[in-house]
């Protein structure tokens, strides 16, 4: 039996800069890949949008100049805090006192493991969570938001059948791109998807502009220290109750 191997040009090298123009449409593409599930955490948790859009980008920059901008990835909002997050504001009736001091706390333990990893190295890890393993739990996660995303775009009991409608576009024209595009246009299906659906949603009436128009140009971020200090700055105060210390397990996650 003769096997047939596929020939697959790559596009872009691992440290090739691409012209202005396809670095612009590629940095669009992640700017809307990262953006819904960087905004939806704090929504989900009644907690400032600009704050987290604030923290994620100073978090990537530290992120990429410490590895010299050698691994491309945005960090943004982390799904595993939702509901540790979301049990400690219910159970302190709204204060966040709770859910910041522990994710300071999750930040510490972050930070300690890390020099940990640095003084020893990462074998353990590599015994520890080889590939055979890391594979199917994403592949767990990604099945897990299956049923997140079909409710999402409607199919559930009483749906619109509009916002069915932009899914279902939405899905084939991000689809028929990844297939059927030749060069640099495949590498970019998730952004004419969006574009795609964004235009069949204002057709069909779905886009409210006037929340865009009446949003101020320019707004300071509503940040909290666990101190005074007046000005912008909100304070929460530190607190170590269960309610805290239920989020802690969410650093092993």
């Amino acid at each position: 039996m003769e096997l047939q191997t596929s020939k697959v040009r790559m596009l872009l090298d691992a440290e090739q800069k691409p012209p202005f123009l396809q670095g612009l449409l590629l940095s669009a593409q992640h700017v809307f890949a990262m953006f819904g599930a960087t905004i939806l955490v704090p929504l989900i948790l009644g907690m400032p949008v600009s704050v987290a859009l604030f923290a994620s980008g100073i978090g990537t920059l530290i992120y990429m100049v410490s590895t010299q901008f050698k691994v491309p990835v945005y960090l943004g909002s982390s799904f595993a805090f939702i509901q540790a997050m979301a049990f400690a504001n219910s159970q302190m009736n709204g204060d966040v006192s709770a859910a910041q001091t522990g994710v300071v706390l999750v930040g510490l333990v972050y930070v300690g493991m890390a020099l940990l990893i640095r003084a020893i190295g990462t074998a353990w890890i590599d015994r520890l969570l080889p590939p055979i393993v890391i594979g199917p739990m994403i592949m767990v996660i990604g099945l897990g938001l299956a049923n997140s995303a079909v409710k999402n775009a409607g199919f559930v009991e009483g749906g619109d059948i509009k916002h069915i409608l932009v899914a279902l576009v939405t899905f084939l024209i991000t689809a028929f791109i990844n297939t059927k595009a030749k060069g640099f246009l495949k590498i970019i299906p998730f952004l004419f998807g969006i574009i795609g659906g964004y235009l069949l949603a204002v057709i069909l009436g779905l886009v409210d502009f006037m929340p865009v128009l009446q949003a101020a140009w320019f707004e300071v971020p509503h940040l909290y220290l666990p101190f005074e200090t007046g000005g912008f700055f909100r304070r929460y105060h530190l607190y170590f109750g269960a309610e805290t210390w239920a989020i802690l397990p969410v650093a092993v996650v």
